[in-house]
């Protein structure tokens, strides 16, 4: 059966400049406030899937 979830996910400019400062990163060429931030976005990435599997898995066994 399958359920309608509403999942977390990142808005389209969040997603963008996630991107943007990976594509610096490989180049070494981010500023100490842009490591902080893409810091920050990965423990909001890591928390989002966190809470995703939870809502997947309370979906799954109702």
């Amino acid at each position: 059966m399958r359920c309608n979830l509403s999942l977390f996910k990142f808005s389209n400019h969040l997603q963008d400049r996630m991107e943007l400062l990976l594509d610096k990163k490989k180049t070494d060429e981010l500023a100490l406030e842009e490591i902080a931030e893409l810091e920050a976005i990965g423990e909001l990435d890591r928390i989002f899937t966190h809470m995703n599997a939870m809502l997947i898995a309370q979906n799954a066994n109702p």
